[in-house]
């Protein structure tokens, strides 16, 4: 069994993943009855597909009956952000600057599956597009804790992680999870400008910047747009304020640079739909589509301030075919006292 589990840890590492970790697969996925809580307070707002699959959720045998073992894959993202760029920019969360980490760690991912079926080794899993709770099994393998933000965190290592998980069909030494590394720290929880949670490791969706810029196809209520601040895509706060990324490494991937760590918002309006789509293809940006990128540029417009924003805003935010690019633009402008 220690010989089989060097050997899966090694093949994982030199397919690029940076840390690896084994849990033993049980009847019902850890701490599956708090995301069925969770899920039932209907804290996951629009994103339906969280409510799809959930039997598989929280229990991967009834997708892999044979599965024994789960794998969990890290995968760090971590870069500097650079300074700010003259002119009216918005901040964009650091797993979008570079390449879509789907394509990135799933292509890595997708060619390790490749490797262990040629060693004998059938596999299911998923970056996190596939019915797992990837947390939940990073818990159990002892690769990170749960932080009170709700996001794994790997102590003295990084909170800022793409996690991965493959669930094998045989049986591997697992790992000790780890303990509670917060202690009475609360941050993250006192940070949040829009204070989305509800408590300790419980996220409020509907409240949270990340959802209403990313998952939303609609405009967030009026009384959180002030608390976005200039994040136009995204939001780190939660993570950026935590202890135990004080000091995070800045993995040597180039497909994961600063590239788009900040956005200029008069460009973001006044570009084309479809040469928006183009400019950022292969990237996360392309999530909400150009209405939605649109619809924050103009809510960030309005929350710096700048009356010379709103040139912008009724040029082509006000013109734009989208009701909720109008509506953002018409409610920005208003901040502006234009």
């Amino acid at each position: 069994m220690t010989a089989l589990r060097e050997q899966l840890r090694h093949t994982a590492l030199a397919h690029g993943f940076h840390e690896v970790r084994f849990a033993a697969v049980t009847a019902r996925t850890p701490h599956a009855d708090a995301f069925l809580a969770w899920l039932e307070a209907g804290h996951h707002a629009d994103m339906s597909y969280l409510a799809r699959d959930v039997d598989v959720r929280v229990a991967p045998t009834r997708r892999m009956p044979e599965a024994r073992t789960a794998m969990v894959l890290a995968t760090d993202h971590h870069h500097r952000r650079p300074p700010r760029p003259g002119g009216r920019v918005g901040r964009v969360a650091r797993y979008a600057w570079g390449r879509d980490y789907h394509n990135l760690v799933g292509k890595r991912l997708k060619k390790l599956r490749r490797t262990l079926r040629e060693q004998g080794l059938s596999t299911w899993g998923a970056v996190d597009t596939a019915p797992i709770l990837e947390r939940a099994w990073a818990q159990a393998s002892g690769i990170g804790f749960q932080g009170k933000s709700g996001l794994i965190i790997r102590p003295g290592t990084t909170s800022w992680t793409v996690l991965a998980v493959l669930f094998l069909p045989v049986e591997v030494r697992p790992d000790t999870p780890l303990g509670d590394h917060c202690g009475t720290c609360r941050r993250c929880l006192d940070a949040c400008p829009t204070e989305a949670f509800t408590g300790d490791r419980t996220l409020d969706a509907g409240r949270c910047i990340a959802y209403w810029t990313i998952e939303a196809k609609e405009l967030a209520p009026a009384e959180l747009r002030p608390g976005f601040g200039d994040w136009v895509f995204g939001c780190d706060v939660c993570q950026a304020v935590c202890p135990h990324n004080h000091h995070p490494p800045d993995p040597d991937e180039d497909d994961l640079l600063p590239r788009h760590a900040w956005l200029d918002l008069d460009e973001l309006l006044a570009t084309d739909d479809d040469a928006l789509m183009e400019r950022f293809l292969g990237t996360p940006l392309r999530r909400p589509r150009a209405a939605g990128l649109k619809r924050n540029a103009a809510i960030v417009l309005g929350n710096l301030g700048d009356p010379a924003g709103a040139h912008t805003l009724r040029a082509h935010g006000l013109t734009h075919p989208s009701e909720v690019v109008r509506r953002a633009s018409a409610w920005a402008l208003g901040r502006l006292g234009a």
